[in-house]
């Protein structure tokens, strides 16, 4: 009598897999401990083989997967989190990482595949990346909240500011705002009385009566209570830019589906 072929082939997967699936006598037989297992785990491959189609398509589509993207910790101060949270919305499926950069740091993280999208300023190489502004904001004078001006009511004026001492943005460590403060005020009015790279700390002086400062709006977040923020007048109204940065040569399409709902009217 020949071996029924459903036998042949469990004889054939049990010295494949090395152990004993079933175990047999006259009257039954019965999944071994190992056998249980083993069809645990199939099953469960099965359904995992089952849906890959799908979920490649969805990963194609960009509607699934990871997106790493960078930020500025002045970001923070008012747009990243309505990034996210229109991201979220959008692309509920989608897993965000951020890592908090300088621009600079950002964008070699790009090159090396690190983050896929950048939230900055605008210092990246045309040729390279691709940018779009999705914020401008004006330049605010941070004073000691028991300085004089600070109660004035009308914008302040250079004019109004001579003699005081300037807490000044780094021409190497905070480039963009260095560049953005000498290009609208006349620095050279004032002696500066130190010099760093991070509007924290530079609020944080201010408000230990170090001096003043010229920091973007959105600093005014920060709540610091002992410093006031107030308009000063600028012969650019908003000269200050957040910018989305991304490569030319990005393919993935997670990265571009986010973009599409990355612009200045959506993230007001």
């Amino acid at each position: 009598m020949t071996q029924p072929p459903l036998s042949r082939q469990i004889q054939r997967l049990e010295a494949a897999v090395g152990v004993q699936l079933l175990a047999r006598n006259n009257r039954r037989v019965e999944l071994t401990e190992a056998g249980s297992a083993f069809l645990v785990e199939s099953r469960r491959l099965l359904s995992v083989a089952d849906a890959a189609p799908e979920v490649a398509r969805r990963v194609a589509a960009g509607s699934v997967g990871v997106l790493r993207i960078g930020f500025t910790a002045a970001s923070a101060f008012d747009l990243m989190g309505t990034v996210l949270n229109r991201i979220a919305e959008a692309m509920p499926e989608v897993s965000v990482e951020v890592k908090e950069m300088v621009t600079r740091d950002q964008l070699t993280a790009m090159d090396h595949g690190e983050i896929d999208l950048a939230i900055g300023r605008p210092s990246a190489d045309p040729d390279i990346y691709h940018s779009r502004a999705l914020k401008s904001e004006a330049l605010v004078v941070a004073l000691p909240a028991d300085h004089p001006l600070a109660k004035r009511t009308r914008p302040l004026t250079t004019d109004d500011l001579v003699n005081e001492e300037l807490i000044m943005h780094s021409p190497v460590d905070a480039k963009y705002f260095y560049d953005i403060v000498v290009r609208m005020l006349p620095v050279s009015r004032w002696r500066y009385a130190h010099t760093v790279s991070q509007i924290l700390t530079m609020v944080g002086l201010v408000a230990a009566g170090r001096g003043i400062a010229f920091v973007p709006a959105s600093a005014s977040q920060l709540g610091f209570g002992k410093v006031k923020f107030v308009p000063i007048v600028t012969h650019e109204p908003r000269p200050v830019e957040l910018h989305a940065m991304w490569r030319r040569d990005e393919r993935r399409r997670i990265v571009h589906r986010a973009l599409e709902h990355l612009h200045p009217e959506n993230l007001s």
